[in-house]
């Protein structure tokens, strides 16, 4: 690739789009309990992008080679913080906005400061029977190094003045594993009204008594921190070590990775912050983030307020696959399409439970790489192995943060009697794949599940996703041969219908590229329209700028990071959604001289995606489905209300600034996806529906 060749930081682009999180914050035509929600994912996401990128790009600086590499990521650091910093100055303001409009709405978070004498009363009672026998303070000022702090707490950094003048300086976590983060306390006399305090100001309010009257404390002022870790595991090269052994052993040593950020109340005296940051060691390349008096505002995505009023209204999805008749049937006379949460995630589970106990039904595999907490799902499979079906089950170790849970299901999994296999050493299997042999006739047939997304009930509410249930046995033989593959990685089977990630993912999606260039240099209609959630590889977004030099059109959906420059050519253009789903499906339509491709995937446009996991991309045949996707996708282009243009500086303008009221492409598309299940509106009235 060309080193001219534009590109956005990607992590100035994950910025970017956490800062459209924020503007959903910043909206005050979104219900205020979904905004204090994505007040609580905007402080997620940034947790996360401080463990995961920053750390990358910590890690990457502190061992380039050459002091021009060295000040070329400690440049992109400093271009981090400040991008941060920026950030969190508005989150400041929007909570600060979020609490006064909860107030109009009789909805109240107070402080320590504002309670009446009754709620003080009982304030004071709940913290000492239920917060004071949890509080474990251990003092800072005499020891060497800060104790191992665990980065999913909240710590307060305590100052201390005695009566005799001195000072001395503590730490504390508070508890809320143990105990909720928001306390209801009584309303005020003759009010109807809710409220609510955080645990942070329960103990404020009692600060001096968590000391147990050890000392003869005359001022007690206590500041809220926290740190972020370098969340990357090292498994190092032991082939003959189990790999549940490996990870549970790299988890361990994950608790204790360096500090790579510290945010912090910025009142906290400056004695006391160089004492914390001392005893924490972090060094020239790590992160400090001031910002208010509260931290882990993450926690804000289970604020208790329940009011249905102040959220949006409860999707009912649309049902599927009736369950009077034998899903192998239905699967028989037609594929099935299913777009999340607009559909009903039961049609998957109902798939595995009907093959659980069908008599017919030999064999049934998956890849499992995130899963609910009381999975529906792995509940078939272990009921499959009951009924004498061959379960086997790919168990993704290394799903990043759900690792630990991951172990726990291969353990259920190989107590009940699934094989489970960890994959392919070098290689994350990110792919969403069932295969079922079930034999008909003295013949085995396949029936397959091609997804983009995790096979989650949890998720599969909140997540925008596709899943083809399909009796096609072309695809079905290709599903097989990459379990085929899982199961022996020395094989290279010769897919015929879907792209497989390492091998032939990349190759195709380049050859598709280069055949509309070459059609628009023949003067040929020539066009690509792109949805996923991440676009940073190099050599595709090269190919996508030759795309556009040459005249093809190139729309382009992302909701993440995005490197590309669409500034860089007039025929490409680039937006971004967020709204109340998140946008997680991956699809690329070819116009492919007019016998269009359409394919749906589980690969972003990233370099890992493409070279160093296993991901399956797969085609949409079936002409009504085509129709279908393609209207989804018209209609997230032609959003007006939650899209962002993502320009040369991603300064996320939203189109809504400057344009009438038109279409909300969530609302859209559930009123577009029940017309199409019954099919009541002729297709003419559904094209008119998109003005």
């Amino acid at each position: 690739m060309a080193d001219n060749t534009p590109l956005y930081p990607k992590e100035l682009s994950w910025l970017s789009f956490n800062e459209r999180v924020l503007q959903e914050v910043e909206d005050e035509s979104v219900p205020i309990i979904e905004r204090v929600r994505f007040l609580g994912i905007f402080s997620s996401n940034l947790d996360e992008f401080f463990r995961v990128r920053v750390a990358d790009v910590r890690r990457v600086a502190t061992f380039a080679k050459g002091e021009e590499k060295k000040t070329q990521f400690a440049d992109l650091l400093d271009r981090i913080n400040d991008r941060v910093l920026r950030l969190q100055r508005r989150s400041f303001a929007a909570y600060t906005q979020v609490l006064s409009d909860l107030d109009k709405h009789h909805i109240h978070l107070v402080n320590e400061t504002q309670l009446t004498p009754r709620q003080r009363q009982f304030v004071e009672n709940y913290f000492h029977s239920e917060v004071l026998p949890e509080l474990e303070p251990f003092f800072i000022d005499d020891r060497e190094t800060m104790p191992l702090l665990n980065e999913a707490s909240i710590y307060f950094a305590i100052y201390l003045q005695l009566e005799d003048g001195c000072e001395r300086f503590a730490a504390m976590e508070i508890p809320t594993d143990t105990l909720p983060r928001f306390v209801v306390i009584p309303p005020r006399e003759g009010k109807q009204e809710k409220v609510y305090i955080v645990l942070d100001n329960i103990i404020r309010a009692c600060l001096a008594e968590v000391f147990r009257n050890v000392l003869p404390i005359q001022k007690a002022e206590a500041y809220m921190f926290k740190i972020s870790r370098d969340a990357e595991l090292e498994l190092g090269e032991g082939i003959t070590q189990n790999i549940v052994d490996r990870v549970a052993k790299s988890l361990k040593k994950r608790k204790q990775a360096d500090p790579v950020r510290m945010a912090h109340d910025a009142a906290m005296p400056e004695v006391l912050l160089n004492l914390v940051k001392k005893k924490l060691k972090m060094g020239r390349y790590d992160s400090y983030t001031p910002g208010g008096r509260y931290h882990n505002s993450k926690d804000f995505m289970r604020f208790p307020a329940d009011s249905a009023k102040h959220r949006y209204k409860p999707l009912k999805p649309i049902p599927t696959l009736p369950e009077s008749e034998s899903i192998f049937n239905q699967l028989r006379a037609g594929d099935q399409l299913l777009y999340y949460p607009y559909h009903d995630f039961r049609a998957i589970t109902n798939f595995l439970i009907s093959a659980a106990i069908d008599p017919k039904v030999r064999e049934i595999r998956i890849n499992l790489y995130r899963v609910a907490k009381n999975s529906r799902v792995v509940a078939a499979l272990v009921n499959a192995v009951r009924n004498n079906k061959k379960v086997v089950a790919v168990v993704e170790l290394q799903a990043r943060f759900d690792e630990q849970a991951n172990i726990h299901w291969s353990n259920e999994l190989q107590d009940a009697g699934v094989e489970v296999i960890y994959g392919v050493p070098g290689l994350k299997v990110h792919c969403k794949l069932i295969s079922i042999l079930r034999e008909e006739e003295g013949e085995i047939r396949y029936y397959s599940h091609f997804g983009t997304g995790n096979f989650n009930e949890s998720t599969a509410r909140v997540y925008c996703d596709f899943s083809l249930l399909t009796s096609n046995q072309g695809l079905g033989r290709d599903a097989f041969h990459v379990f085929q593959f899982l199961q022996q990685p020395h094989l290279r089977p010769d897919y015929q219908n879907i792209a497989v990630s390492p091998y032939t993912n990349r190759q195709t999606l380049l050859q598709a590229i280069d055949r509309e260039i070459e059609a628009a240099r023949a003067g040929q209609r020539a066009e690509l329209f792109f949805k996923c959630n991440n676009l940073v590889d190099e050599e595709v977004i090269e190919r996508l700028y030759r795309a556009g030099s040459a005249g093809v059109r190139v729309r382009i959906i992302v909701r993440s990071m995005c490197s590309l420059v669409s500034d860089a050519s007039k025929n490409i253009q680039v937006i971004s959604l967020v709204d109340k789903f998140l946008e997680h499906a991956r699809v690329y339509i070819f116009h492919n001289g007019g016998d269009e491709q359409i394919w749906l995937s589980s690969a972003d446009l990233m370099t890992r995606n493409l070279d160093h996991r296993v991901e399956v991309t797969f085609p949409i045949v079936d002409e009504r489905q085509r129709q279908t996707v393609k209207k989804i996708m018209e209609l997230q282009w032609c959003d007006d209300q939650k899209a962002r243009i993502l320009d040369a500086d991603q300064s996320n303008t939203r189109i809504a600034d400057f344009c009438d009221k038109g279409c909300r492409s969530q609302d859209a598309i559930y009123r577009y996806l029940k017309r199409r299940a019954a099919e009541l509106v002729p297709v003419e009235v559904e094209e008119a529906e998109r003005a």
